[in-house]
């Protein structure tokens, strides 16, 4: 008593699946732009206009957090004085922050939680 198989034909896909099936890629970039690539591109395009307004006598702070002030600007590099009669030259896309932003972000962290 062995019954008989049949084969079956393939299902047919319903038309538009192809598409449809792309949808979730689609909103996977969209968040991922939004969430990621968008806002680190505002953060470099700020930095880059921060970089151009920099002007002799800025206090500022290097990437690898060295402190100075700045005391010659050329378009690659910067002098900083970081001791009385101690200067340095660093690339200017080196330069982090401003000492002024600094010491309010290192301020604002030591501020105890609730008050």
């Amino acid at each position: 008593m062995i019954g008989t198989a049949f084969a079956q034909g393939g299902a047919t896909p319903p038309a538009g699946s192809g598409f449809a099936s792309f949808i979730p890629l689609i909103l996977i970039f969209v968040v991922f732009y939004f969430l990621l690539i968008r806002p680190q591109q505002k953060k470099a395009k700020e930095h880059q206009i921060f970089l151009s307004g920099l002007k002799k006598g800025d206090e500022v702070v290097t990437s690898g957090g060295i402190h100075g002030r700045i005391t010659g600007l050329t378009d690659a590099v910067v002098t900083m004085e970081i001791a009385e009669g101690v200067r340095i030259k660093v690339n200017r896309a080196s330069i982090l922050t401003s000492a002024v932003d600094a010491k309010k972000k290192v301020e604002a962290s030591e501020k105890p939680a609730g008050g």
